[in-house]
């Protein structure tokens, strides 16, 4: 069965595009950029914008959960998501953006990270992201919806650790899915491990975004 959602729906906002944080990307870059690496990481109180062409994935799962973390001034925060996984996946052209504000002298500073242009696309495996919304075309083959978060076998399995979630909720599962003109905002991202070909990273000042 082959199960089509496009952008006009409402339950798009819980697709997923796999993808790490900027924050961390910003520090391991040139390692991400060379070879596969283990992350685990969040934008610390931040949510951040991704865009990207096209996400194929394989083994996706999705189930609801609570993200918990900190402001930059050390406020604890809290905000519901839905953690989107895939065993595996290959995202193209990949954007990332960040904003921090109120950066003393600057204002307002932007970190954007390219990646995964042409031929040689981000591949990344045992992703989770914890999204808050998403705009895209997709298609998912033999989803199942409406089972329990423990159950959903096609995708990684839960996230596990300190994740808040019950593994008794309303979750759903496909052998593979397409997205395509993807634009999202994300809390936080755990993975085994990323591949981001022809990295490129910059630093703006003001509020420049993917999208």
């Amino acid at each position: 069965m082959e199960s089509q959602v496009r952008g006009g729906t409402r339950w798009k906002r819980f697709a997923v595009v796999m993808v790490p944080s900027v924050a961390a990307t910003a520090c391991i870059g040139v390692a991400l950029a060379q070879g596969a690496l283990a992350a685990s990481f969040s934008v610390s109180g931040q949510s951040f914008k991704v865009s990207a062409d096209k996400l194929e994935g394989k083994g996706f799962a999705q189930y609801g959960a609570i993200d918990s973390g900190y402001t930059m001034d050390g406020k604890k925060t809290a905000h519901p998501v839905a953690v989107s996984a895939f065993k595996s996946a290959e995202i193209t052209n990949l954007c990332q953006s960040v904003v921090t504000p109120d950066v003393p002298i600057f204002g307002s500073v932007s970190l954007i990270l390219k990646a995964g242009g042409g031929d040689k696309p981000v591949e990344a495996d045992n992703i989770y992201i914890d999204v808050a919304d998403l705009q895209a075309d997709a298609v998912f083959n033999n989803i199942d919806i409406g089972v329990a978060a423990k159950d959903a076998a096609k995708g990684p399995g839960m996230k596990g650790g300190g994740e808040q979630a019950n593994p008794y909720g309303f979750a759903q599962q496909a052998d593979s899915a397409t997205l395509t003109d993807v634009k999202q905002t994300a809390w936080a991202t755990t993975a085994g491990t990323f591949k981001l070909s022809g990295l490129h990273m910059s630093l703006a000042t003001g509020a420049k975004e993917c999208y």
